[in-house]
């Protein structure tokens, strides 16, 4: 099971496998109150996706328009690849953890959809 979660959110235990997909290290959270995993920056929206959604410059369907892009023309293989065997292992749920305070338009819902489209709904 993949969710997505606020990395500001306690832990819980069954977050599972915790992966920090933000470019930046969220403000106001140490290291060791994350308990991060996990964290995976090359598939985070690249900088000015995420600086032109944040001024606002871009609304959020085309930033989630821009980011599947982003993914889809991805160099981050490797990241994708061992979320990709998380999910084969299937031992552990999958915890998309995600600075922003919208909790429904966020970059780790896109992930997360993207994901599942990849890896899971076209395996089947």
């Amino acid at each position: 099971m993949i969710s997505v979660r606020r990395v500001y959110e306690v832990p819980s235990d069954k977050d599972g496998i915790r992966i920090l997909v933000d470019r930046l290290w969220p403000r106001g959270i140490s290291k060791e109150k994350a308990e991060i995993n996990f964290w995976f920056k090359d598939i985070a929206p690249s900088n000015e996706l995420r600086k032109s959604y944040h001024s606002a410059a871009i609304d959020f369907n085309e930033f989630k328009r821009r980011y599947l892009l982003e993914l889809s023309e991805s160099k981050s293989g490797d990241s994708l690849i061992r979320i990709s065997e998380f999910i084969k292992a299937g031992d552990k749920n999958i915890t998309l953890l995600y600075g922003l305070k919208d909790e429904i338009n966020n970059n780790a819902a896109v992930l997360k959809e993207f994901i599942l489209n990849k890896f899971i709904i076209n395996k089947q």
